[in-house]
This record gives structure tokens, sequence and C-alpha cells, in this order.
């Protein structure tokens, strides 16, 4: 992802071999004052909006809490909390909808006492729900609150807020200069308006109404009196709406109308899918909240649906992380797919521009609308530095056409595949020796443009960190990959000339590849290749995603998977980003031994690709046993590589990112590794290719599981030692093939 997200925590300090080229404090970083997992706070997301909330359903943002609400990455609410009486109601329950929709809250007050001390209210007697969700950049909420006395009782519920318009980077830690201006507030009977124009100009607003009309009101605070008789209950509706104070309709109807037309668009959003039930119902919850969780960050966009990377640093566009996202639900959501690749086209780089990192045919890394990047003061607003989005838009593209045969969305992008494939042989290869390297072009830019990027994750043996231009190992397998999508592509289009040049390139390629990145005394491929061409002999995952293309050669396959298998590498949880033998190993680090759900993923569909379903099982086992210990079952974007130990769960990174969609995503693509599942369109036929299923499950149902105009489906069963697949009903002419 970008650079600040590498760089969780404190800064890097200097120690060690290579010390000297090591930055003192990481670009952006973010500072681990306080652990998200921790707080354990409560999100909801819709479009270009997301909100943080404590168990409580505030938000109490302060140093390295980054708890509010937020609007095209500026936060435009920092400060919101509910009192009764004047004192902080307690936590009775919280969670999501199962669907993400909304996010409910019961509470009840707590012991009451008047100023001389005497008890007014005892606790338990008031419940207090609340519902909240967000939609088209409001948050939306409802308080019911009830009397379970036998006598009436009179409450005040306080809504304390403040908002503090700051930037999504300056959450993280980031530090400026000046600020824009704080305009007083706007006060009505019934609504406030916050008011904050930026150093870009843009006057940014937030406004709170409030049904009924409270009894007092400033600028901070909104108070509301309520005589309840016995097991009476009463309403009150409150929205919090980013850059308007459109006051059409009542509070109470633009609640109901918001909330219905929420759930409809959610439904709508997952119909189209496929759906699984298991025989293992914990694993079901972990499905139900994946899929929940790939809904929520999808944002609907002019090209289509667009997977937005994570809660809370990262939701806005990421290329990387939408394309791997879109290539592990490419199965069961072909329609993602589709979205991720359209509007990645759409804003491909056309010029050089040193500062965002942008070269002809590039894929974009990041974008941001927030005041810093508006300004310049972050490099972010449209910026190109990853070096792996461009063939891994390729991939993705060839890989869509397999699944779909969509081939008028591939025409309609074929100048952008061209332009990408243009950009790997030329500009792409910095010293033109054959692989694709990268190195920023102003200091402001990403130090390391790979998935891991950060900067310390790319070294050699001894520690000392590796100088560019940078040939990763994983980027040259996504380069193969890109070139042998080219040609099937070129071939679907009747562009024999361009097919056959691509074939080509893609052989040779393959044959270096394994001259310069293979290390037989590693027992696994080589790191990266460093600007000196001096390899870096470290055992990392990132030699898993050379299976996950099929650049390795068949020989080499089942050393790797033995190396990635062994103690060293897996914990039991997982596969480690390096092994607990290399010099870097720290399994609290971000990219230097924690375990991360989407590589595990890649890892699994690379040993599947070559065979090693059963291996690729035991990965899956392992994550998934992770999230039964992991709050609503939902997989984190990290955790960290500790081993495995009996009876007790994974330890959390304090600052990963949940809900996270590369992560979510992960239990999908696994689950179709261990299947062996294939589609092909021009026979008709789904396949299953010598399944496995992994011990914790003895049946896995798929249904509405699509080709063409076509579906089925399936249940797929264990039957002593072997697996069966049983086909339910059938939509069309669809036909299943096994093979074991």
């Amino acid at each position: 992802m970008q650079i600040a997200k590498s760089h969780a925590g404190v800064g890097v300090g200097v120690s060690g071999p290579g010390a000297p080229n090591e930055p003192k404090l990481a670009q952006f970083f973010i500072p681990a004052a306080a652990s998200l997992q921790e707080r354990r706070p409560r999100t909801l997301k819709h479009g270009d909006t997301f909100g943080l909330f404590d168990h409580n359903g505030d938000a109490l943002a302060g140093h390295g809490n980054p708890e509010g609400l937020y609007h095209l990455d500026t936060r435009y609410l920092s400060f919101f909390t509910l009192t009764i009486n004047g004192e902080r109601p307690m936590l009775l329950s919280s969670t999501p909808r199962d669907d993400n929709a909304a996010l409910i809250f019961d509470l009840t007050n707590p012991d009451l006492y008047d100023r001389a001390g005497a008890l007014v209210l005892e606790h338990d007697l008031i419940h207090i729900r609340r519902l909240r969700f967000l939609w088209h950049g409001a948050c939306y909420e409802r308080l019911a609150v009830r009397n379970y006395d036998i006598a009436p009782r009179r409450v005040r519920l306080g809504l304390n807020f403040a908002a503090d318009f700051a930037d999504i980077f300056e959450v993280r830690g980031s530090r400026r200069a000046a600020r824009g201006e704080d305009h007083p507030p706007e006060i009505t009977a019934d609504h406030v308006t916050l008011r904050y124009t930026g150093l870009d100009h843009f006057t940014r607003r937030t406004t709170l109404r409030f049904e009924p009309a409270p009894t007092e009101i400033d600028g901070e605070q909104a108070e509301i009196d309520l005589v309840l008789a016995p097991l009476e209950k009463q309403l009150i509706f409150v929205e919090i709406r980013c850059n308007s104070d459109d006051r059409g309709a009542s509070v109470r109807h633009g609640f109901l109308t918001a909330l219905r037309d929420a759930r409809r668009a959610l439904r709508d959003s997952t119909a189209r899918a496929a759906s699984i039930a298991a025989s293992n119902e914990i694993f079901n919850e972990t499905l139900r909240r994946s899929v929940s969780d790939l809904a929520m960050l999808i944002s609907q966009t002019p090209q289509g649906p667009f997977p937005y990377a994570g809660i809370p640093w990262f939701s806005t566009v990421f290329g990387r992380d939408a394309l791997i996202t879109a290539m592990e639900t490419l199965w069961f959501d072909p329609a993602i797919a589709r979205g991720v690749l359209r509007y990645l086209a759409a804003h491909q780089a056309k010029e050089f521009n040193p500062a965002a990192d942008s070269e002809p045919g590039k894929i974009l890394h990041e974008a941001r609308n927030g005041e810093m990047a508006q300004l310049g003061e972050v490099p972010f607003h449209r910026y190109y530095g990853s070096v792996d989005s461009t063939p891994l838009f390729v991939m993705l593209a060839g890989a869509y056409l397999e699944r779909t045969g969509d081939i008028a969305t591939i025409g309609s992008i074929w100048p952008h595949i061209e332009a990408a494939l243009n950009w790997i042989e030329n500009d792409g290869d910095r010293d033109g020796d054959g692989f694709v390297e990268y190195g920023r072009r102003t200091s402001e830019g990403l130090v390391n443009q790979g998935w891991k990027d950060s900067s310390d994750s790319i070294f050699h043996a001894d520690g000392s960190l590796a100088q560019g231009p940078i040939a990763l190992v994983e980027l040259q397998a996504y380069v193969y990959g890109a070139w042998r999508a080219g040609c099937d592509m070129a071939g679907a289009l009747t562009l024999p000339l361009q097919a056959e040049a691509w074939r080509e390139k893609a052989k040779v390629l393959r044959q270096r590849f394994d001259e310069a990145f293979f290390d037989e005394a590693l027992g696994s491929y080589v790191l990266a290749l460093d600007g000196d061409k001096k390899p870096c002999r470290v055992r990392a995952s990132n030699a898993g995603h050379a299976l996950f293309t099929g650049i390795a050669l068949p020989e080499r396959a089942r050393i790797v998977v033995e190396t990635l298998m062994d103690p060293i590498s897996f914990s039991g949880w997982g596969v480690r980003t390096v092994a607990s033998t290399e010099s870097r190993y720290n399994p609290m680090s971000y990219h230097n031994g924690s375990i991360w759900p989407h590589d595990n993923a890649v890892i699994a569909a690379g040993f599947a690709r070559y065979g090693f379903r059963r291996e690729a099982a035991r990965i899956f086992e392992g994550v998934n046993a992770a999230s039964t210990y992991i709050d609503l079952r939902r997989l984190p974007e990290l955790f960290c590589g500790f081993p495995r130990q009996r009876s007790q769960g994974p330890t959390f990174y304090p600052v990963a990112c949940a809900p996270q969609a590369w992560a979510a995503a992960a239990p999908l693509s696994m689950l179709e590794s261990c299947l062996g599942l294939g589609f092909d369109i021009k026979n008709g036929q789904i396949t299953f290719d010598h399944p496995v299923l992994p011990e914790f499950l003895d049946e896995v149902v798929l249904r509405n599981l699509s080709l063409a105009d076509g579906s089925v489906d399936v249940a797929v069963q264990r039957a002593g030692d072997g697996i069966v697949v049983k086909v339910l009903s059938r939509k069309g002419t669809v036909q299943i093939l096994t093979a074991s």
C-alpha cells in the first residue's frame, strides 16, 4: 500500500548493519500511541465516508486515536459523546448488523446522584439503543430511550460534539506548518453547522440536526429533556451531514428513507455473487463477515464497483489492493474485477510527472482528496508509485477474460493494456536488463514500491538495506503473468503477431528469472536484486508469489513449498513475511516477520497451481483458526508472526486496519485454491481439479456459481479419503468436471 501504512508505529531507529542509510523517522508514519486492538473500534463505511466509534458509539479523538466521522480524507466529526444526566451510560453490548448496514449500541444508565450525593436513579432502569448508519455523505442515528422503572422518570440526554477537520494524514501523525481558519458555529433551534476553510480555500461543513429540537443547544452540545412513563419509549433522531446543510426533509423522514435505501443497496450489491455455506458454523461466520466487509468497502464509481483498501487509514482507491482483491474474488463475483479494470484504465498515467512517480502507462497506486493532498503537502493526490500495479492490471484483465469471456470489456480497455505492457518493456526496466525495477523519482515518493513498502523491508542477509533500482522477486513473477495474459488476450482479439511476441517475452523472462533469482543454498528465490544486481539472499514470503503466476520452473516448486512450510516461515497461523532465521526478523514488525492474510492467499494459490493443494489447505486452516480468536471473526490487515501455541490465539498487530479488503477476500481465495476451481467458457464447464478440503470442513455448498448465462449449485463433500462433487441444481447448460 502506501508509505504511511508501511511505517505503522514509531519511526525507524538507527541500528545494525546499514544504519547510516536508514531514515530516523518514517515518512507519513502512523503513530502507535494507541492500539486499535485495545479499543477495537466499531466501523461503518459508505462511499467516500467512513466512521470509527468506540463500543458506546462515541468518538473520543485524541493523540493517536483515529475515532470520528470522515469524508473524502477529512475528519468531519472528531468528538461525539452521549450522556445521561451528565454521566456516560454503561455499555450492555455493541455490534454491527451481520450485513454491516448499521451499528447497534445497547446502553443503560449508571447509578445517578444529585449534587448532594443522594441516589436519584438506580442503575439499569433506562435502556438506550443507538442505531447508526452512513448513507451518501451523512451519518444517521436513532436513539430509542425506554423507561423500565415502575415510576415515571425524567432524564436529560446530552450530545456533545466537535469537528477538528483534520486531514487523514494529520490524524496519522503528519505535522503541518499551518492550518486554515475555523469559523464560529451557526446555531438554530434544531441544528448546528461547524465550518472550516482550509488553505486550499475550500470550506468544509459539518451540520448536525436533531429531532425533536433540543431543550438547549449551542456550538458544542445539544441537551434534550425527556419525561418517560413506565415502559414508555421515546425516539430521538440525529443527522450529521458532511459538506451540506440541506434541511429539506424532517430528520425522522430522512433517517427512515436513507435506512431503507441503504439496506436495499446492500442487498442488490451481494445478490449477483455466489454464496457459500459450510459444515463448520464458525467458518460460516467468518465467511459472512468477509462478504459483508467486502460489500461495505466497495464504493460505486462511474466505471463500476471498486473496493477501497481498508479502514481507517486506507479508505480510498489503492490500485494494488483493489487488483489483488479482485483476483481473490474473481470466481465469486466477477463484477468487482470489471469495475476495478475500468476504473484503473480510466485513471492510467498519461505523462511523466516525477512528483507523482507518474510515467505513461503506469497504473494508479493511490488517490487522495484531502486538503494536504490538494495542496501537495503529501504526494498522494494521484500517485503512481507502486511498481507492481501495472503488471497486476494486465494479469487481472487476462484472468477476467478467462473467467467471463467478456471480450467487449477487454476490447474497450485494450489501449490501456497495451500502454501498460509498453511501460513494462520500456520505463519499467530502468537499466535494460530485462527485469522491471523501481526507484522513486523524488525524495517525497515511496522508498519501496512493492507491496512490502516499509523503508526497511528490502534488505540483504546481513541486514543492510538494498539500494536501488530494486528488482523484486514477485514483481518479475507478475511481469511474467502479464506477458502471458497479454498473449492470451491478443489471441482472443485475433492479434497473432502481438500474441506470439508476448509469448516469447514470457518464455525468455522465465528462463532468465530462474538463473538470476533461484538460490539452491537458500532453498528458495531471493527476495530481490539490488541496483548492483547483488541478490538479497533472504527467505521471504515473496517467493510464494513466483508460484502464483507460474514463472517458477516445475522442478523448483517442491523445494520452495517446503521452505515456506518450514517452521522458520510457517508459524502455524500462516506464512510469515520473513523467516525467523533472517537478520531483520521481528514478529511484531509490519513487513519483517508478520503474517498477512492476503499474502497467504496468494501463496496458497501458488501452491495449488503446482499441485500442492494439501499444503494450501494447511495455510487455509492456519489463517481460519486465527480468525476464530478475532473480534467479529474479522480478519485484519495483518497480525504478529509469533509461533502458534496450543490453546492460545494469535498476537494482534496494534494499528492494523480492519476491515481490510484483501484480507476479507482471503478466505474466498483460499477456498478456491483448495477446491481447484476453474472456469472453461469455451466448453461451458466448471472444473474441480483434485479438490481437497481443509481439516475443519467436511462439506461446502456453493450456490449461484455462474458461467456465462448459466449457473449451478454444487456440494463438495468429504467421502472417506476422497472428495466428491454433487450438482444440486442447474440453470442453463453448465457442466461440472471433476478430476481426482
